[in-house]
């Protein structure tokens, strides 16, 4: 293991507009190479925020993003997918009107090469997206369109991917299914950094696991060691 952590927001503090609020209080989240990482804790604890801060959504008044050991705190959302990171929001995270293989399409905007393989590995990864590639986005079901939004972000080749809450308003045998194929991707190399309010079972899934509270870390270990903690268990994961 690096002595860096792949992607490492550090000692966050901050919120969002120049004036508002801060949210974040020296908060320090991280994802190694090939893992993954998993925000919890109850409503607004700052899950989303931190991860976003990450992405440069938010201004930080004190704190660090380092990406691979470089220094991308001043980079907007928009550099920062440049060099490597991938973001799919909660909502709003597809084109309703055009078809799946638009979506994927749209994905690969800032690629120059042929793109077409990495279109091949969504479908592997998605195999009902190819069934319905043509088929209008907006007319699949709310577990299909978290795929179609994973595999557009996917069309980047990003090495680090955060997903905020993506298994939230779908089933439980859709969720166990996203998360098998969240695994998947990290084992391609991709570091994944996800919000979940689904606490048991992305710990379930995570390397690493991150309880924040108002804003702060209240309590950081392995997924397993997370689990295991009877003060975590009893506080943010129903006993």
């Amino acid at each position: 293991m690096s002595e860096q952590p792949f992607l490492i927001g550090e000692n966050m503090t901050g919120g969002y507009g120049k004036s508002g609020p801060d949210i974040l209080h020296d908060c320090t989240i991280a994802v190694e190479k090939g893992q993954i990482a998993v925000i919890v804790g109850p409503n607004g604890a700052g899950k989303s925020t931190a991860m976003k801060a990450t992405f440069g959504m938010l201004n930080l008044r004190k704190g660090r993003v380092l990406l691979d050991g470089q220094d991308i705190t001043a980079l907007s959302p928009q550099e920062r997918v440049r060099q490597g990171m991938g973001f799919v929001p909660q909502t709003s995270n597809i084109f309703t009107s055009m078809t799946v293989e638009e979506n994927l399409e749209m994905g690969a905007f800032i690629r120059e090469d042929d793109f077409r393989d990495t279109m091949e590995q969504v479908y592997t990864l998605f195999p009902i997206l190819r069934d319905k590639r043509h088929q209008a986005a907006g007319e699949l079901s709310g577990g299909q369109r978290q795929q179609v939004a994973v595999g557009r972000a996917l069309m980047t080749q990003p090495s680090v991917l955060l997903l905020d809450e993506p298994t939230a308003g779908v089933s439980p045998i859709v969720m166990d299914e996203l998360f098998d194929r969240i695994i998947e991707v990290a084992r391609t190399g991709i570091s994944i950094l996800m919000v979940e309010q689904n606490a048991k079972q992305a710990l379930d899934i995570a390397d690493k696991g991150y309880v924040l509270v108002q804003g702060a870390n209240a309590h950081t270990g392995t997924g397993k060691s997370l689990m295991a903690d009877e003060e975590v268990r009893r506080s943010f994961l129903g006993g």
